[in-house]
């Protein structure tokens, strides 16, 4: 049979055969991680959840334009579905709908901007460590070595004690600079991998520099690694802005998630049954960062053939 297809191939099967070998290579890799993604039920379930707060943070203060400071609602009042009490009130008559979408915004700012940050330090440092080796190596190690040891919460209240204010852009960049060590590890270590391949030994010889190396040629090939890199970063910005917003040094203006918890706590919210003052926020953090953890394991499914179960 196989003698028989090997003489005399059909012609639709022949052309069949030539438009699938003439399919981009990165056309197939959409099309094939569309298929594993859409069987995906970790992958789908945490983008519904993403796109249900994104859509709140984006919506919300624009339906509830109230200012989430201001207190001119009726102090204690319980949850209803009246426009502008959908969330209740706090101990002071602040909006708490307006506090969640807004901190919501805050979280999200938090965690595309420190994430994001801290991805470019690490990939930076990484790349360069494993693509370059030597005495460069040793001091960028070392570098990693002292961020890794210096006591964040210790640093941040130093810090604090000299400013009299603090925004959300301070401390999105306070984290970035202060968590990309252990993604400069790892991106390191599969660099040290990938030099030694036949292919960048090929790009060498062809006179590429060592940046257009590391751009084109060990960047693609860790592509989905860096991305589930920076979602794991953006997932530990919302949550280390919440932990600092929670004890006191997070922003002194606006509002986030962990403020409104901070805030809670502060005012007695729980033994004075305004369980609608700290239940939103503590969902919104978990959610949110929850579900960024459930999308980035769905996403190492889909992106390694042996993980996948779908």
């Amino acid at each position: 049979m196989s003698a028989a297809v090997g003489t005399s191939a059909e012609p639709s099967e022949t052309a069949g055969g030539a438009e699938k070998s003439a399919t981009p290579p990165a056309k197939r890799a959409r099309g094939e991680f569309l298929f594993f993604a859409l069987r995906s039920k970790k992958f789908l379930v945490s983008i519904v959840i993403l796109l249900v707060l994104i859509v709140i943070a984006i919506v919300g203060p624009m339906i509830d334009s109230t200012d989430p400071l201001a207190q001119n609602g009726l102090p204690f009042a319980h949850p209803t579905l009246d426009a502008g009490n959908w969330f209740g009130q706090t101990y002071f008559g602040e909006d708490v709908f307006a506090q969640f979408a807004n901190g919501l915004r805050a979280s999200f700012f938090v965690g595309l901007l420190g994430g994001g940050l801290a991805s470019v330090i690490g990939m930076g440092v990484g790349f360069i460590a494993g693509y370059k080796g030597g005495w460069l190596d040793e001091i960028l190690n070392m570098l990693t070595n002292v961020f890794l040891v210096i006591p964040t919460l210790a640093v941040l209240l130093v810090i604090t004690s000299y400013l009299s204010a603090r925004g959300v852009m301070f401390e999105a960049i306070f984290i970035g600079i202060t968590s990309w060590p252990w993604a400069a590890r790892a991106i390191r270590a599969q660099t040290f991998s990938l030099r030694s391949r036949d292919f960048i030994d090929l790009a060498k010889l062809s006179g590429r520099s060592g940046w257009k190396v590391i751009l084109f040629e060990i960047a693609p090939n860790m592509s989905s690694y860096l991305f589930l890199t920076y979602i794991l970063l953006f997932g530990g910005g919302i949550l280390i802005a919440a932990s600092l917003d929670f004890i006191g040094l997070g922003p002194t203006g606006g509002m986030s998630l962990g403020l409104m918890m901070y805030n809670a706590v502060t005012w007695a919210a729980l033994p004075l049954g305004l369980w609608w003052w700290f239940i939103p926020p503590g969902v919104g953090i978990v959610a949110l960062v929850g579900s960024l953890y459930v999308m980035n394991v769905g996403l190492d499914e889909i992106f390694n053939p042996k993980l996948r179960d779908i």
